[in-house]
């Protein structure tokens, strides 16, 4: 009962962001540039919900609250929820649907290069999240293909890094995080292996 109404509860909340946005966009609450508010803050929050994705394993090594398995499928379906709109507004509204300008921009412009080779990467894992791939492509190569995530991460980072051209504390907070969690994955996979050894 606990388990299905915190995830419940999550997925409602996890929708807030978007709800906020597009009541803002219809208010004309965003500012002076609507469409770089919404395009970076679906893009930030595509970030965010990858790193707490990413914490989840952290968590329950650390603290033993194993019910958060239940819902490491549903957060990082909603980084890719986020980073499908962050790259439907750069697609529309910044290139207005016109192809030989977007692949000109992912040829030329590093940042927009790394964000795309991570978006290629994210549907790969979200059309693959479910269980009946699971079964599919077996459990080895399904850790195998999903262990992407951990590129994925760090191309993120190093994409929002290489946007901001001022003040990158935010990014590289980000950085900490992820250096953090990924740190902790390493730490945990070499005790293991010297224990094995």
């Amino acid at each position: 009962m606990f388990r299905q109404l915190f995830k419940t509860s999550l997925f409602i909340i996890s929708l807030l962001p978007a709800i906020i946005l597009i009541y803002g966009a219809l208010n004309n609450q965003l500012g002076a540039n609507p469409i770089e508010v919404l395009t970076r803050d679906t893009g930030e929050w595509a970030l965010r919900f990858l790193l707490i994705t990413l914490a989840v394993s952290p968590l329950r090594l650390l603290f033993g609250w194993h019910f958060l398995a239940d819902v490491r499928r549903l957060l990082g379906l909603y980084s890719f929820f986020y980073a499908a709109i962050h790259m439907l507004l750069y697609v529309w509204l910044d290139q207005f649907f016109n192809l030989t300008d977007i692949i000109k921009d992912i040829i030329e412009r590093p940042f927009i290069t790394v964000g795309f080779i991570n978006f290629i990467a994210l549907i790969l894992l979200a059309a693959t999240s479910n269980d009946a791939m699971i079964k599919r492509l077996g459990a080895e190569r399904w850790n195998r293909l999903h262990s992407l995530v951990y590129y994925i991460g760090i191309g993120a980072v190093i994409h929002f890094f290489m946007l901001v051209k001022k003040d990158v504390t935010e990014p590289v907070i980000y950085i900490i995080i992820l250096v953090v969690l990924l740190g902790i994955r390493l730490y945990r996979y070499s005790r293991r292996s010297l224990i094995s050894a």
